[in-house]
């Protein structure tokens, strides 16, 4: 018997709507399911046989909840460029409505840690663009 990790639930206390649009312009997802309070978005569209076939990449689902965040996030988003660099990827992320954040981490790390328009961190991490 085996599990597959199919989706990640995301609390948001406002408006799921912005939150994963936020998402889907930083990952280049697509709306996927939506209903009343929860939205939900990947880079493919889940069948039950491609899930049974082989491990897929998991689906973001943005939900509803009535509290806020309170506290530093257990679990975060890292997100590493493609094709531009850490500086560049962090300055189109503040466009779309994220923030720098300070967790402690201190300086000298190849990495930014950010807030979403939540409050939630994640960090921009060393860019995978290919070196000219």
């Amino acid at each position: 018997m085996t599990s597959r990790f199919t989706e990640l639930a995301v609390d948001c206390h406002d408006h799921p709507e912005r939150l994963a649009a936020f998402w889907r312009e930083v990952l280049d997802f697509k709306v996927i399911d939506r209903s009343e309070g929860k939205v939900e978005i990947g880079s493919w569209v889940p069948t039950v046989e491609d899930v049974r076939a082989r491990q897929m990449p998991p689906t973001l689902l943005f939900i509803q909840v009535p509290e806020g965040k309170t506290v530093k996030n257990r679990l975060h988003f890292d997100v590493s460029p493609i094709d531009g660099s850490t500086g560049d990827e962090v300055t189109r992320v503040l466009g779309h409505g994220a923030t720098k954040t300070d967790v402690g981490q201190g300086s000298g790390g190849n990495w930014v840690v950010m807030a979403d328009p939540e409050g939630s961190e994640f960090c921009v991490l060393r860019t995978l663009a290919p070196q000219n």
